[in-house]
């Protein structure tokens, strides 16, 4: 009878273990199917603009929209979600920031003026003028990222010309790529 107790109480205690493991596990996937779901939303948000700005200046849209996921978090970055700034471009009158560079090796904090933009729309179209652009100390600074053929190149132009300090950047961007199939917008 003692055994058969004992069986009693480690199944009930197994059992309501299993249970909140299976009830936390049903959670963790609405939660990801949610947070998916989300990321789906902010990509095609975004998929007009980006396909536009691909037809006018050469931009591929894949590169655009995931810049766009991987500068502003998806859209919930401060940057992005007050400012509209999916892209982390820096302005001389914009708003102070804090921000981390990659810098010597090491991550470290800054305070930086970022552009605000009125719309996400507005923020796409001035990413795609800095490439065409370029910079104020070369306007042919990004032409390697218009006159790339596939996003493994210009996610390597972008890195190789320094638009991030992330010394993965260009890795990071075609993982996004690759994950969301965001190649598919390529035109």
């Amino acid at each position: 009878m003692l055994f058969v107790s004992f069986i009693v109480l480690v199944l009930v205690a197994f059992g309501n273990g299993v249970y909140e493991y299976w009830n936390d596990l049903q959670n963790e996937q609405v939660v990801s199917a949610q947070s998916d779901q989300t990321k789906e939303q902010f990509i095609a948000s975004l998929v007009p603009v980006a396909k536009e700005e691909q037809q006018r200046y050469g931009v591929l849209a894949s590169i655009t929209l995931a810049q766009a996921a991987l500068e502003s978090d998806w859209g919930k970055s401060e940057l992005s979600a007050k400012y509209n700034n999916l892209f982390g471009i820096k302005s001389t009158n914009g708003s102070l920031m804090t921000t981390k560079e990659y810098v010597d090796g090491q991550w470290i904090t800054i305070k930086d003026t970022f552009a605000v933009y009125s719309s996400w729309d507005e923020s796409v179209r001035a990413h795609t003028q800095l490439f065409v652009n370029g910079t104020d100390w070369n306007k042919a600074h990004y032409q390697a990222v218009l006159t790339a053929t596939d996003y493994t190149q210009a996610a390597q132009a972008l890195q190789d010309q320094g638009y991030a300090t992330d010394p993965n950047y260009a890795q990071k961007l075609i993982a996004l790529i690759k994950e969301y199939n965001l190649n598919q917008y390529d035109v």
